[in-house]
């Protein structure tokens, strides 16, 4: 009974004046969107199409040191019904091109524009016509199973937090594979990552980032993971650095006073926890002396470990004696 009157008040609602007016004007509006459609979808459009392009029948001893997958771009004219096809059908998914037809035989090979569009039209309707193809031309790059192993470094804008710096980088792996031409593997002693922007960091930063591609190298792996290790800039200073003396002739021996001398410079506080004088160089030249001899030297800082910055002798001269050995 209660279904009963529900239909009976739909019926009535549906079928009154007032909603017969209402559906015949939304029936004539959807057949005029038909009608639209159909003649819109009739009209010639161009539309540009991505399509990957795919390398394929590569022999067993040959690795290939380009992408696997590059892309073309063709603008193609056509209705557009037909062009919707192309849009959301199988048509242009992939293009695959073989090696073997497109080797020159030098570690290259080489895709014209005219041989893609031959390889595209056989997919394209009748009616269906390229305009404009980009780029000119697709090549690709092989070798034999000549390969090299180089390491990898960072590249890129990474910048602690003021009074931070980075005291420590690793790499994960710390090198990698590099397959190309033997002009291009000699040529390549580092690889670098992808540029890199990180800044105003304290703790330790870990990036994950793939490898600055270049052009006929394939590298295995493709990606690898950089540890930044920071640490709290601190400026200190060691005493007891001792002074040695350089390009003594046989039988004579130079005497400083002090013979050891302090050091002032900036590190981090975990370096400087591990920190020895015997780290540091100090050195007094006799050529030096002779040349221009005074009543003190001159003493020059040569070496200082890793991770010390700035670092200056606390007195840049000193008195000195020079003594026979036998003395």
């Amino acid at each position: 009974m209660k279904l009963g009157r529900i239909g009976q008040q739909i019926r009535k609602l549906l079928f009154s004046s007032t909603n017969k007016e209402l559906l015949l004007f939304v029936f004539f509006l959807a057949l005029s969107g038909v009608f639209w459609l159909q003649t819109t979808l009739n009209e010639v459009y161009e539309r540009e199409f991505a399509i990957p392009v795919s390398v394929t029948d590569i022999p067993k001893n040959a690795v290939l040191t380009s992408d696997e997958t590059d892309t073309v771009r063709m603008t193609i004219r056509d209705k557009g019904f037909t062009l919707l096809t192309y849009m959301y059908g199988d048509v242009l998914k992939r293009l695959n091109v073989s090696f073997r037809t497109y080797n020159r035989g030098n570690g290259t090979g080489i895709v014209t524009s005219q041989e893609l569009q031959k390889l595209v039209y056989q997919q394209l309707a009748n009616g269906s016509r390229i305009i404009n193809v980009k780029p000119e031309k697709l090549e690709f790059y092989y070798n034999y199973g000549a390969k090299k192993v180089v390491p990898v470094r960072w590249s890129g804008r990474v910048i602690p937090e003021e009074l931070f710096f980075i005291s420590r980088v690793t790499y994960k792996p710390d090198s990698i594979t590099i397959y190309a031409s033997k002009e291009k593997l000699d040529s390549i002693n580092v690889v670098y990552t992808e540029h890199l922007n990180h800044v105003n960091f304290r703790d330790t930063l870990r990036a994950n980032c793939e490898l600055a591609k270049i052009r006929g190298v394939k590298m295995v792996p493709d990606h690898v993971r950089v540890t930044f290790c920071t640490d709290v800039l601190t400026e200190e200073n060691i005493e007891g650095v001792p002074i040695k003396a350089i390009n003594m002739p046989a039988g004579k021996v130079l005497r400083t006073f002090p013979s050891r001398v302090g050091v002032k410079f900036v590190t981090g506080v975990s370096v400087f926890r591990h920190l020895k004088p015997t780290d540091f160089t100090v050195v007094a030249d006799y050529n030096e002396i002779m040349e221009h001899p005074q009543e003190k030297c001159h003493i020059y800082l040569k070496t200082v470990p890793r991770g010390i910055s700035r670092a200056r002798l606390e007195t840049s001269m000193v008195d000195y004696l020079i003594e026979s050995e036998s003395e």
